[in-house]
């Protein structure tokens, strides 16, 4: 399994000076996904990107846009993001009175579907839009900011979640604390995308930080 395991870093932790060309570094650093957080001030109490800003990302790299959708409401924005140049667009249970609905529109504006829940969200919430749904990301600290430390508990969510998923082709993502030290309990209990901010950022070699990350969950 640690042979599909995607890295997916996030820009949040990036340097905003120089977003374009951080962008591009952790494309050459062999990263699999660019993990754009949007946030909205409302949702979580930070403001980050919005669609013209994420297009113009895409000048700076080929691999695929994974937009996390930490706003409320999220479905009125969809298209916009689809149109910036998301590849992935993850809405949140907690923020989406129609979560059903969202999915629906994602998928018909030919993108992916993924779901995020916070770490008070329980899987059950899941249940019926599994046949909807290309990705779940778990939130492993509460969204807002950066460089926060691993919740353990949500370890076994992780676990409950892949049980739930069985063959269906649904990647599992996990967010929040991400790094060197957690990757291989994240990936033992069925992660599969693996989103690090500060991991990657917090130095200048952006392919050693990338590697350790995959030689802990190998290990």
């Amino acid at each position: 399994m640690t042979d599909n395991v995607k890295i997916a870093p996030s820009i949040l932790s990036a340097d905003f000076s120089r977003i374009g060309e951080e962008v591009k570094a952790i494309d050459d650093a062999g990263c699999d996904y660019i993990h754009i957080d949007v946030m909205d001030g409302h949702f979580v109490p930070n403001l980050t990107f919005g669609p013209p800003v994420i297009k113009s990302f895409r000048r700076w790299t080929d691999k695929p846009f994974d937009v996390h959708l930490m706003i409320d409401p999220a479905q009125p924005f969809l298209e916009e993001y689809a149109d910036a140049g998301a590849d992935i667009i993850t809405v949140h249970a907690e923020a989406d009175k129609h979560l059903d609905r969202s999915l629906q529109v994602i998928k018909g504006l030919g993108k992916k579907a993924g779901v995020s829940l916070n770490p008070h969200t329980p899987e059950s919430v899941l249940a019926y839009v599994m046949d909807k749904v290309d990705l779940i990301l778990v939130m492993s600290v509460n969204p807002g900011f950066g460089g926060q430390s691993f919740i353990e508990s949500q370890l076994d969510k992780i676990s409950r979640i892949r049980a739930m998923i069985g063959d269906r082709p649904i990647e599992l993502e996990v967010d929040g604390g991400v790094n060197s030290a957690t990757a291989k309990a994240v990936v033992d209990a069925g992660a599969d995308v693996l989103v690090a901010g500060s991991a990657v950022f917090k130095g200048d070699d952006y392919v050693a930080t990338i590697q350790a990350i995959r030689d802990a969950y190998s290990a």
